[in-house]
């Protein structure tokens, strides 16, 4: 799919967690010019869907590639449409930290925060 054809999709990652995300891609080696952070969204999960977050080297052919805030974001079409609007952050905390979704598609969710349903 060629850049003019790509649907739009607004995928927002925050400043706290791409600081994180750009100090994983250092820590494994992935330049910033070609890799990049994967999102996308797998069937499974206590809700019917899981997120999964992966640092890749490179983009795939039907990928959706959005450039944000000095990262670029890597996003298989089955999962985007269950991604457009959603904030990615990193929250740190006394039960632990991790990256965090609020995902306007979602219809419910569970007690793990990284499950949901559409």
């Amino acid at each position: 799919m060629s850049a003019t054809q790509q649907p739009m999709l607004a995928v927002t990652v925050t400043p706290v967690a791409t600081t994180e995300v750009k100090r994983f891609m250092e820590q494994e080696g992935v330049p910033f010019e070609q890799g990049g952070l994967r999102v996308s969204v797998q069937p499974g999960g206590c809700s019917g869907f899981r997120y999964g977050l992966l640092i890749e080297e490179k983009a795939a052919d039907d990928d959706l590639v959005i450039d944000q805030e000095g990262i670029r974001v890597f996003v298989d079409p089955f999962s985007a449409q269950y991604l457009n609007g959603v904030t990615i952050d990193y929250v740190s905390s006394m039960q632990g930290s991790g990256f965090t979704f609020k995902n306007p598609n979602a219809t419910g969710g569970c007690g793990c925060g990284s499950s949901f349903n559409a």
